[in-house]
């Protein structure tokens, strides 16, 4: 056997290859590795710490701004439900998309130029094309010919009005009072204002959904059954 001439072949060099191409780091792949956050993180002082928390900045913001709004009780108007101080999360993106709020809906709305400069929050008792009366003989505010029973939100010992009224709400507009009327500023007191008393849906901020503080009260906010049986102005349950 040739061991030699097996030497030889085993150690023989292969002809070179082609040299490989190499990739240029800072080519256009290499830099689609980097995302924006890491761009921006390389130019703010702070790094990805000032990065991310400016990250977390805008989508508050755009949070607040377009989808869901924290608000802070200001008065008792709409007690025994919702009580000073308590934070409300109101859903800004319920009336958006085609619907329309409803009887019984605790919105919060700008009611500069209605009820004065500011937001507000109370209930809706009336929408647009229903007729609300108060009182009916036991005493209890009707809409549409339905007496409603508010007893389980209004505030103990409180009437449903000690203000009788008789109103159509033109369309695009809401009847709207407070839960605690012995102490609420609401449509009853604006009446032969501007408007008359009526707020435009455009000025709906949203509803109120939760409350969210202090963490004891923490809780969803309902629509009551009452006015979910309300029957609208054409003679069809809302």
């Amino acid at each position: 056997m040739d061991t030699e001439a097996q030497s030889t072949e085993r150690d023989r060099p292969s002809h070179p290859s082609a040299p490989e191409a190499t990739s240029d780091p800072e080519g256009p792949e290499g830099r689609s590795r980097f995302s924006l956050h890491d761009r921006v993180a390389r130019w703010l002082p702070g790094g990805l710490i000032s990065a991310t928390l400016l990250s977390c900045l805008v989508f508050s913001l755009l949070l607040n701004a377009f989808v869901v709004q924290p608000f802070q009780i200001p008065s008792g108007s709409m007690e025994q439900g919702l009580r000073i101080g308590d934070r409300v999360l109101v859903n800004k993106v319920a009336y958006r998309f085609g619907a329309a709020p409803r009887r019984g809906d605790v919105v919060v709305f700008d009611g500069t130029g209605y009820f004065g400069n500011g937001d507000y929050i109370k209930r809706v008792v009336g929408v647009g094309g229903d007729h609300v009366v108060c009182c009916d003989k036991a005493g209890r505010i009707s809409v549409n010919g339905r007496s409603v029973d508010e007893s389980t939100f209004l505030y103990p010992g409180d009437s449903p009005s000690t203000v009788p009224f008789d109103v159509a709400v033109p369309a695009g507009t809401l009847f709207v009072l407070g839960d605690h009327r012995g102490d609420s500023s609401d449509s009853r007191d604006h009446l032969g204002s501007p408007g008359g008393g009526m707020i435009p849906v455009g000025r709906v901020v949203g509803r109120a959904d939760w409350i969210v503080w202090p963490t004891a009260h923490w809780t969803r906010l309902h629509r009551p059954v009452a006015y979910a049986r309300v029957p609208a102005a054409g003679g069809v349950h809302g």
